[in-house]
């Protein structure tokens, strides 16, 4: 028989944040913007520039080494990004120009998801808010990724109750028949999922709710809650090594990009 426990078995997406490194260290707004600036500068280099690409995947590299999360990890996160950007320039392919615009997309969004994926592992989630925050970044959005967030992982609990319900039946059709059952189950899926937001949506305006939301501050109080360990109370001011660090990044990739 299945075990049920086996539905709470998640990869959090910040389960690296509580280590010790001089990335994790960093502010959560330091780290934000030096990742969004390393995305946008390769966003705009031209694709034949091959080098350029190079130095921004050392760099990155380099940043993933400093950080200590394990290379496989990070690699293993990475990878799921390049069928995608191939299934968007398999048609490019045909062509000279269109194989330089499939390395574009592919080189481009696997950058851009390496960064990604190095902020959340150094980041707990709630001192990513708290950065957007503090950046001023629109209310609207840190709320829905605050809820995107926690109902991601109800959410694949439904699916994986979904699919031991199914395994439980002994199902075994062919692909036809298992076509068939996995629409129902998406089907189902969207179902709960809309019913859920419902009753959520209808628990929230019962409380006040009026679409705002406060992101929780990094106070002694949240060191106590498993798994946020690693959002200590700090100075809300910029230390001279997050300085060094931001300066550090914009420098060697605009003199990359632009010389």
């Amino acid at each position: 028989m299945l075990s049920y426990n086996t539905s709470m078995r998640h990869a959090f997406p910040d389960k690296y944040s509580n280590l010790e490194s001089p990335i994790h260290r960093l502010d959560p707004r330091v780290k934000i913007i030096s990742f969004l600036w390393i995305i946008i500068i390769s966003v705009t280099t031209p694709p034949k520039n091959f080098n350029h690409f190079g130095i921004y995947l050392s760099s990155v590299f380099t940043l993933i080494l400093l950080s200590k999360v394990p290379i496989l990890f990070i690699l293993s996160r990475s990878a799921v990004v390049i069928p995608f950007a191939l299934l968007t320039s398999i048609f490019l392919i045909t062509t000279d120009s269109g194989l330089m615009a499939a390395w574009n997309v592919v080189i481009k969004s696997y950058i851009g998801v390496l960064c990604l994926i190095l902020l959340s592992s150094t980041t707990p989630f709630p001192a990513l808010l708290n950065g957007f925050q503090r950046l001023k970044v629109p209310k609207i959005f840190i709320l829905l990724s605050s809820f995107t967030y926690r109902y991601l992982f109800v959410l694949l609990d439904e699916i994986m109750r979904i699919r031991q319900a199914r395994d439980s039946r002994c199902f075994k059709g062919r692909w036809i028949g298992e076509a068939k059952v996995i629409g129902n189950m998406v089907g189902t899926l969207f179902v709960r999922s809309y019913e859920r937001g419902e009753r959520v949506y209808m628990a929230m305006a019962s409380r006040g709710f009026e679409g705002n939301s406060k992101v929780t501050s990094h106070q002694p109080a949240l060191s106590e809650v498993k798994g946020l360990q690693a959002c200590p109370e700090r100075s809300r001011r910029v230390t001279s090594n997050d300085i060094l660090f931001i300066t550090a990044v914009v420098l060697i990739t605009s003199i990359v990009r632009f010389y």
